[in-house]
């Protein structure tokens, strides 16, 4: 495995290194995708329909008797960018739908439905301060996880305008440390935090203090289902209740304004019912009402 350390300096151009070469290897194996656009009131969602190709190599069966197999216990020396402190690598998604997509897997095996860590957003903040994208993690299957090993993922800003999302238009003023609000014009359960200013000592630490507040004012048990989405400037979580609607399996990416769908007649039925009642019907319980100031 590639022992290189990452410094956020270095993420970048070695993200796009390691992106030719994989390609030039047959390693980076990206899914062919047909890029569609529902306007909404103050964005536009993004919908994804799987090309032919894709969609038969999605179907094909595996074997019976095969083992559940992880990609992540051993990852393929083409894809691994380098190690990032203290206790993750960080390598390309093998089968990527979005252009340079990035996970943070932890070396050892972590779970994925398990409480993301100091060392998680340690991590996280390193690759944030090298990428000004969007971070985001799936914890467990109904959230839309297909890996058990833990892994953050983190791919380029994939909104208009620079936007870090398309959703990122349609959120309220930020609070300040110590609180989390609702946005109203999101109509599916969730919370919001502000970040503060980046580039300050303690990134992770104030990462991972929004991170529990979020989690304790939800009122989340310990292997509750959720989605969650960071930024240098926020972090959004979103309780999951269902791993699909409508035959569409959601991850975080959807609540961030980015939708994967099977088939054309997929698409045209997100589009019919809307991408945001998409997202009410797999979202978990209701926001709190009141958002208390943590004192």
């Amino acid at each position: 495995m590639n022992a290189t350390q990452l410094t956020p300096a270095a993420l970048w151009p070695r993200t796009l290194a390691v992106t030719r070469h994989a390609l030039e290897t047959g390693a980076l194996q990206p899914i062919a995708t047909e890029a569609r656009l529902v306007p909404m009131a103050n964005t536009t969602f993004q919908v994804r329909v799987l090309g032919r190709v894709a969609l038969k190599e999605r179907k094909r069966p595996a074997p019976s008797n095969a083992e559940p197999f992880n990609p992540f216990a051993n990852p393929e020396p083409d894809l691994v960018l380098g190690d990032v402190p203290p206790s993750h690598v960080c390598l390309l998604n093998k089968f990527n739908v979005v252009e340079h997509h990035l996970l943070l897997v932890t070396r050892a095996f972590e779970s994925q439905d398990a409480l993301l860590t100091h060392a998680d957003f340690d991590a996280l903040s390193t690759c944030l301060e090298g990428l000004d994208g969007l971070a985001f993690y799936n914890a467990g299957e109904t959230a839309g996880a297909s890996q058990r090993h833990k892994h953050l993922q983190l791919v380029p800003p994939l909104g208009p305008d620079s936007l870090r999302a398309p959703v990122e238009s349609l959120l309220p003023p930020l609070p300040g440390p110590g609180r989390v609000i609702a946005a109203e014009s999101l109509p599916f359960a969730h919370l919001l935090a502000g970040l503060g200013p980046w580039g300050a000592p303690g990134q992770g630490a104030r990462m991972l203090a929004a991170y529990r507040l979020l989690r304790e004012a939800m009122g989340l048990g310990e292997h509750a289902p959720y989605n969650l989405l960071v930024t240098r400037d926020w972090m959004l979580l979103v309780p999951r209740s269902r791993a699909e609607h409508l035959g569409v399996n959601v991850n975080a990416l959807g609540f961030a304004g980015s939708l994967l769908v099977r088939t054309p007649e997929q698409y045209d039925a997100v589009a019919a019912l809307g991408p945001l009642e998409l997202l009410r019907q797999v979202a978990g319980i209701e926001s709190p009402a009141v958002i208390p100031e943590k004192k």
